[in-house]
């Protein structure tokens, strides 16, 4: 059968079709089910008859068994387990009974020597009534089966069954007629060396005309127990549904569905009916399959429980059994709880959608912040060289695509004749410190053009900023080169100092005589002094920002000393001559102190003194 038409499965409409399609399925297996058995059940045709005058001939039979009844001994030793006959004897009273063993066979007299502690003392105590061997006599020699001589008094000779399920399962029996048990029975005795143990076996009584016969089992019921326990710990269950009968069987479905034990064994459309509307197609359009021997197994996960959101998880393994070519007429299946595995699966399916698209979102936003830097950082005025300088500048990014920084720098000829150099480094990552280092550059471009010092000039950067907001900091060095004087003015507010190189030698330029100012934006109304320093020709003064030389849990007197190693180790303190020179200079620098994973981006500006129109 096939469903046309039903694309709808994720409502509730969709989801009663597809139980209805169900149903509809398995009517017509049961139907295909009774075809087949009547199809075997014809009756053969009758034998011919024998010709007139000839007797006819008379199929042979089995003999008939005689009528004698085997005997108590024969029966009890064809009962497979350990067994006793019990009588029932009206007590003293006439209030209930007094249970007498009659007979027994070798299983229940080898097991009741290992299990069952004898009384010797009431053996002594009772001189007219035999005491029956000890039970160390079966592992000698085991007795025959049958009569100890006489009624032998069951609790007096085994008095620890006295405190177990066995007298009330007798009591039952002899009341109502009907077996009773398993049960469970457990008791403590001694074991031959001497240690205090416990059995516990399985115990069972069944009427048998006026006796009773009381059996009980070792061994095979305690594994049933520890695979019980094994599938309660491994939310495991088992079950086998009968599609002509309509039942099922199980062991431990009823409490991997959470039904109360009053509850019927759901059937097939049942378990549909629990099933979430989602997943109905498809445990439909498996057991369509299965049952027509389009496939051979079933593997399904189905979600069972109010919604989506609360659903219980099971893992369906199913196959259909069939009797050659018979219709299927029995579904096995296994189900395992895998809500937790499912769970964490999802979860984790999560994680990594969420960290996808954290990824594509790190690097848009990289990409936004580079080409905004690459807008707002421009190459170098040619007429720098008509004023006495030649610059180079090297930017490198953080090792994290989407860590952009704030790294800045201007250089510009202004109306006076002087050259502004500057470079900066706002605080933070991303669009936000590529922001504020956009507004710093542009400002100070445009402040520039009024001719003030640079001490005027880092104060209105430092309102700027401070106006920004509370996060909006930054470092910043700015300068004035006076090639007429061959003077560098410059301040500080809260950057590393510049570095001179001055033929072989290296060292960090003296700050301005009130010390480093305060970074940008931390304090309004922060006043800022200039320090001057003289160039020579060839003189090569290094502006960077801290990103070239901090390090995590290093400190500034080593991060110093490390860049002062890779200056002179770079070139020996000697850089030769020309713009190209410069720059394959700055560039060795960045790749001798910067780390491929570094966390903070670098920028290094390096402009030399030479010769006007050089």
């Amino acid at each position: 059968m096939t469903v046309e038409g039903d694309t709808d499965n994720d409502g509730g409409d969709g989801g009663e079709r597809w139980l209805q399609a169900l149903e509809l399925l398995l009517a017509e297996q049961r139907f295909r089910i009774e075809r087949y058995a009547e199809a075997g059940s014809e009756a053969p045709a009758p034998p011919p008859k024998a010709p007139p005058g000839k007797p006819s001939r008379r199929p042979r039979t089995a003999p008939e068994p005689s009528a004698s009844a085997l005997s108590a001994r024969e029966l009890l030793k064809a009962v497979p387990l350990a067994a006793v006959v019990v009588r029932a004897l009206p007590d003293a009273r006439g209030a209930g009974a007094e249970y007498h063993c009659l007979a027994h066979n070798t299983a229940a007299w080898e097991d009741a020597g290992r299990r069952f502690p004898l009384v010797a003392a009431s053996a002594s105590s009772r001189p007219s009534r035999p005491a029956p061997p000890p039970p160390t006599a079966a592992a000698s020699a085991a007795p025959a089966e049958g009569s100890w001589g006489e009624a032998v008094p069951l609790f007096e000779w085994f008095p620890a069954l006295a405190a177990t399920p066995v007298p009330r399962l007798l009591d039952a029996a002899r009341r109502t007629g009907r077996p009773q048990g398993p049960e469970p029975a457990e008791w403590p005795h001694h074991a031959p060396d001497g240690r205090a143990v416990r059995s516990r076996v399985e115990v069972h009584v069944a009427p048998a005309g006026e006796l009773l016969l009381l059996t009980w089992e070792r061994g095979e019921p305690a594994r049933a127990r520890m695979a019980r326990a094994a599938q309660q710990l491994a939310r495991v269950a088992w079950a086998e549904w009968d599609l002509a009968r309509g039942t099922v069987e199980e062991a431990g479905l009823r409490a991997l569905l959470g039904l109360p034990a009053p509850a019927p064994l759901p059937d097939l459309p049942g378990l549909g009916r629990m099933v979430l509307p989602e997943p109905r197609e498809q445990l439909y359009r498996a057991l369509h399959d299965a049952l027509l021997g389009e496939r051979d197994h079933i593997d399904l996960e189905l979600r069972l429980g109010p919604d989506a959101h609360n659903a219980r998880v099971l893992r369906f393994l199913a196959e259909p059994v069939r009797a050659g070519s018979a219709p299927v007429r029995t579904v096995r299946a296994v189900c395992r709880d895998v809500t937790a595995d499912v769970r964490a699966r999802e979860s984790a399916e999560r994680a990594l959608r969420e960290a996808r698209a954290q990824r594509e979102r790190a690097e848009a936003v990289a990409e936004v912040a580079e080409r905004l830097r690459e807008a707002v950082l421009p190459g170098f005025p040619p007429e720098l060289a008509r004023h006495g300088l030649e610059a180079a500048v090297v930017y490198r990014p953080a090792g994290h695509a989407a860590r952009v920084g704030g790294d800045w720098y201007k250089t510009r000829v202004l109306p006076t004749g002087r050259v502004l150099v500057a470079l900066g480094d706002a605080r933070g990552h991303g669009p936000d410190a590529v922001t504020l280092m956009a507004k710093l550059r542009y400002a100070l471009a445009g402040l520039a053009f009024t001719g003030e010092s640079v001490e005027r000039l880092t104060g209105w950067l430092n309102l700027l900023a401070c106006d920004d907001g509370e996060e909006s900091t930054a470092t910043s060095v700015i300068a004035h080169y006076c090639s007429d004087r061959g003077l560098l003015r410059w301040t500080c507010a809260g950057h590393p100092p510049p570095l001179l190189v001055r033929r072989g030698g290296v060292r960090f330029l003296d700050p301005p005589p009130e010390g480093p100012g305060l970074p940008l934006g931390v304090l309004p109304g922060t006043p800022y002094t200039a320090a001057e320093t003289p160039l020579r020709p060839g003189d090569v003064v290094l502006l960077y920002s801290d990103g070239l030389i901090e390090r995590r849990g290093s400190d500034l007197d080593r991060d110093a000393s490390r860049l002062l190693r890779a200056v002179r180790g770079g070139t020996g303190a000697r850089i030769p001559p020309g713009g190209a020179a410069l720059d394959a200079f700055a560039r060795g620098l960045v790749d001798a102190l910067m780390a491929p994973d570094a966390e903070d981006d670098a920028t290094v500006l390096a402009f030399r003194r030479v010769e006007p129109g050089a």
